[in-house]
C-alpha cells in the first residue's frame, strides 16, 4: 500500500492510495480533504492504517450507512457544532431509511420515498431539507472523489419549507425594553445587541481587546459554541463574518458603565482588573457563558419585566430593521451583519423594505415619456 497527497485548492487536497485487490491488481482509491496539509496527512494515515487493518470500507461494496460513518470519521467538514448535528442527522434520519442500501445502488427513488417517509413520520420540513442537504454532501463527495458516477440526491428536491416571519421590536418596544432592563444583569448585552446587530455567540465571544472605546469602534473576531464537549470559540464562518463595527454614543457609554461595574466585581473577587483578553460579557469568575444561558436569562426577564415575547434573536433583526427604517443600503446592512453575501440580506429583509417597488417604477417613469 502506498499514498500521497495532491493540492486541489487553497485549502483542499486529493488524496490517492493504492490498494491490493484479491486478484492481485493494484486499485486506487481518492479522498478529498478540506484544511490544511497536516489535516491531509493525517486522513492518509488513518486511511493506510484502515487500510492495513481491513477495516477500509470497500465503495463497490459499501452501504449507505457504511459511506456516511466513513465520511464523518474523516476530516471535518465544519465546525464542531455543524459535525455534531450531521451526525444526529445521520444516526436518526438517514441511515434507518436509506442505511441498508448498498451506495452504488442507492436511486432518485428511493431518496424521493424517505422525504415522503420523512414527512409523513411528522418530521418537520426543515428537518427533512437538512437531512437531504447532509445526504446531498455525502454523494456529492462520493462522486468527486470517483466512487459514484452521479449524485442521486440532485434529482429529487426536498419539500419546500415555508419562511419563517421573523419577530422585530419596534422603535417603541424597543425603548420600553430598555428602561424596563435598567440596572438588570441583562442591561449590558442587549443593548450592545441592539446597537451592533451581533449574533449571540458573537456577543459573548467578545473581548475587551476588540473593543476601542475612545474611537467608538468594535472588532468581531470570534464567537462561542456550544457542543457536547463543551463551550469552544470559533472564528468566524466566512471573511465577512470577521468586521468592524462603528458603536452609536449610547453604547459607548454602556460598555464603560458595564466594564467599570465588571472591574469592581472582579477586584472584590481577587481576579485582578480587566486586560485585553477578558471576556465583556461572561460569568462572575469571568469564564464563557453558554448561549442557551442566555437566552433563558431572557426568557425569564420577559416573563418579569413583561417584555415583548421574542427571542433573544430578534434584536439582531430587530438592529436591521432599524437600519432598513433609516435608509441605510442593504450593501452596508449586510455587512455589518455580517452576512457572507447581500442576497442573504435581502432573503430574510427584504420584505421590510416598504415602498422599493414604488421607488423602482418612479426610477423609470421618466424613460418611457
Amino acid at each position: 500500500m502506498r499514498g500521497s497527497i495532491r493540492r486541489r485548492g487553497k485549502a483542499s487536497f486529493e488524496i490517492q492510495i493504492e490498494l491490493d485487490s484479491a486478484d492481485g491488481r493494484r486499485r486506487r482509491r481518492y479522498v478529498s480533504v478540506k484544511g490544511t496539509y497536516k489535516d491531509a496527512q493525517r486522513e492518509l494515515t488513518k486511511l493506510l492504517g484502515a487500510a492495513d487493518a481491513g477495516t477500509l470500507p470497500d465503495p463497490s461494496n459499501a452501504t449507505v450507512a457504511e459511506y456516511i460513518d466513513s465520511w464523518l470519521s474523516g476530516a471535518p467538514k465544519g465546525s464542531a457544532k455543524t459535525m455534531e448535528r450531521y451526525g444526529e442527522l445521520a444516526a436518526n434520519q438517514v441511515k434507518p431509511h436509506l442505511g441498508a442500501h448498498r451506495l452504488q445502488r442507492l436511486k432518485p427513488e428511493h431518496v424521493q420515498q424517505w422525504h415522503g417517509t420523512l414527512i409523513d413520520s411528522g418530521l418537520a420540513p426543515r428537518t427533512v431539507k437538512h437531512s437531504h442537504k447532509l445526504l446531498h454532501r455525502v454523494l456529492a463527495d462520493a462522486v468527486k472523489n470517483g466512487t459514484l458516477a452521479r449524485n442521486v440526491a440532485a434529482i429529487h428536491a426536498p419539500p419546500a419549507v415555508e419562511a419563517e416571519e421573523i419577530e422585530i421590536l419596534s422603535p417603541e418596544q424597543i425603548a420600553d425594553v430598555l428602561v424596563k432592563l435598567e440596572g438588570h444583569t441583562l442591561f449590558p448585552i442587549v443593548a450592545i445587541a441592539l446597537a451592533t446587530g451581533m449574533r449571540r455567540g458573537e456577543l459573548l465571544g467578545l473581548q475587551w481587546g476588540d473593543i476601542d472605546l475612545d474611537d467608538a469602534t468594535l472588532r468581531v473576531e470570534r464567537s462561542v459554541e456550544e457542543v457536547k464537549a463543551g463551550l469552544r470559540l470559533k472564528s468566524p464562518k466566512t471573511k465577512h463574518g470577521r468586521r468592524n463595527l462603528k458603536l452609536p454614543t449610547e453604547a459607548v457609554a454602556v460598555l464603560r458603565a458595564h466594564k467599570v461595574q465588571q472591574m469592581e466585581i472582579r477586584l472584590a473577587l481577587g481576579l485582578g482588573k480587566p486586560d485585553a483578553t477578558t471576556l465583556v460579557f461572561s460569568d462572575v469568575e469571568g469564564e464563557l457563558l453558554k448561549p442557551h444561558t442566555v437566552s433563558r436569562a431572557w426568557r425569564r426577564a420577559v416573563v418579569a419585566l413583561k417584555l415583548p415575547a421574542v427571542t433573544f434573536h430578534a434584536l439582531r433583526h430587530s438592529h436591521a430593521s432599524m437600519l432598513i427604517r433609516a435608509g441605510v443600503d442593504i450593501l452596508t446592512i449586510s455587512r455589518r451583519l455580517g452576512h457572507s453575501k447581500a442576497a442573504i440580506t435581502l432573503d430574510v429583509y427584504g420584505h421590510l423594505m416598504p415602498g422599493a417597488d414604488e421607488a423602482a417604477a418612479d426610477a423609470i417613469a421618466g424613460v418611457l415619456k
